[in-house]
């Protein structure tokens, strides 16, 4: 079956842009792994960086998932109605370091220094305790049914430029918790009943974990002063 000519034109407006996408994600995720405020000490505030251009093929599936909408998406609107075609995930060992990696991301676009939001930054999650986390640290906070958690940051490097980078900030137990999920349900959501009642147990033996790192770490510090 032939694709939709204007999908095609969509892949092949992102294909022209894929080196300055790759350029301007490859600076983000070098602000992260080099920051000196985030990469020193002996427990540094991020953990690992990791970047990916948006696949050919999972961006033909996604633009063909949002065609039922009243505006198809072509490449007259591509840049500014999938806006994950560049993403870097910046990874950190417990959820407190969170509130120090928002600090340095709102810093850099406050200074407009190369970045610019594209909207407000927002944390997904599922778990109470953390939805009053990340609210508290002022945050839109969308709870998901999906049992996903993650913050995420979305910047231009002017308001005007079609190339927009997403960042995701998460804890390594959510980080498993996402790889797992992804895994099964992306792009089709699995149909199996145990996987996805599995999958369940997991993400409460993550939200347990991350609390409990938490405090490991809290009472750690209340033993040094």
């Amino acid at each position: 079956m032939s694709e939709h000519p204007s999908i095609v034109r969509a892949i092949a407006a992102f294909d022209e842009r894929t080196h300055e996408f790759s350029m301007f994600m490859g600076g983000i995720e070098r602000w992260f792994a080099t920051h000196p405020r985030l990469t020193v000490g002996p427990v540094p505030v991020v953990h690992s960086v990791k970047s990916r251009l948006k696949d050919r093929g999972h961006l033909k599936e996604k633009i063909a998932r949002k065609d039922g909408g009243a505006v198809p998406i072509d490449a007259t609107n591509l840049f500014s109605r999938i806006t994950d075609l560049a993403g870097v995930r910046v990874l950190h060992l417990y959820q407190e370091q969170a509130k120090s990696i928002h600090f340095e991301i709102m810093d850099k676009v406050q200074n407009k220094a190369d970045w610019v939001l594209n909207e407000a930054p927002r944390a997904y999650t599922w778990d109470p305790e953390s939805r009053d986390f990340f609210a508290g640290m002022g945050l839109d906070v969308k709870v998901k049914d999906t049992f996903y958690t993650s913050v995420h940051y979305l910047v231009r490097p002017r308001a005007d430029s079609p190339l927009c980078c997403e960042i995701q900030v998460r804890t390594l137990f959510e980080e498993i918790w996402g790889e797992v999920d992804h895994a099964l349900n992306y792009p089709e959501p699995t149909g199996v009943v145990a996987c996805r009642e599995q999958l369940r147990v997991l993400t409460k033996v993550v939200g347990a974990g991350s609390r409990l790192v938490d405090s490991i770490f809290r009472t750690d510090a209340a033993s040094k002063t």
